[in-house]
Parts: structure tokens; sequence; C-alpha cells
């Protein structure tokens, strides 16, 4: 019985390795989202709607929405404790996620909580033209 788990084990981690070698860097992920969008000026607040996905960019920041404009937020604190594969725990207060709003961040396989850290700024970037 023991030597199944401690096989089922290593075949799972066998399988895992090659995923995580392909893995871009942080850098390079972050470059491929901004890559033929224009920067406009930062905003205290956005409206996430229902749809908007949110993706931790390890030790970078997080990128809100999924559409023609994306926002960059880099949060304030220790940006050396997110990982790609963690989950957001979110406290919001009214329909908005605004600066110095409070963020968690959880290991996905332990649930270990991480130190909480603050939104900064969110800079959208824009597909395409930056006129509206």
């Amino acid at each position: 019985m023991l030597r199944a788990s401690v096989a089922m084990a290593m075949v799972a981690l066998l399988a895992a390795a090659p995923a995580a070698a392909k893995r871009k860097s942080p850098d390079a992920e972050l470059a491929e989202l901004l890559k033929g969008r224009t920067a406009e000026p930062a905003v205290r607040c956005i409206t996430p709607t229902t749809n908007d996905s949110q993706r931790i960019i390890s030790g970078k920041g997080i990128v809100y929405g999924n559409g023609r404009r994306i926002w960059v937020n880099v949060p304030i604190g220790r940006l050396d404790t997110m990982r790609w594969d963690d989950v957001l725990v979110t406290e919001r207060f009214g329909g908005q996620l605004c600066r110095n709003d409070q963020i968690r961040v959880v290991d996905r396989f332990s649930r270990v909580p991480r130190p909480i850290l603050r939104l900064g700024e969110f800079v959208p970037y824009v597909k395409g033209s930056a006129r509206r």
C-alpha cells in the first residue's frame, strides 16, 4: 500500500515537471500580455465585471480583465510572496476594487495564507488605439 502511494506521488511529480519547465518567466509572461497594448494614465479604482479574469504574475503584479482593456496592479507589500498558482482573496466593500484595498494571497495546495497586500494604482492597457 505504501509503495503504491509513493509510486503514484513520483508519477505525479514527474508529470508536473515538464509543465513547470515550460513556464515563462514573470517578465516574459507580462510582456506577452501587454504586447500590442498602449498604457493609459493610472486610475484609483476599477469596476470588475463577472466575466473579468484575474491573473497573478509571480512576484510582479495582478492583471485584471481579459478583453480590449486590461488593468495591471502592482500591490504594495511583499510581492515575492505571490505565485502564479495562488488564490487571491479580496474583500470588496462596494462594487469597485480600489487602491489600498487589502488582498490576501493563499497557497492553493496547503491553503496557508501569505502576508496581506494592499492594491496599488490600476494601469489600464488598451489594444490598438489609445483613444476610446
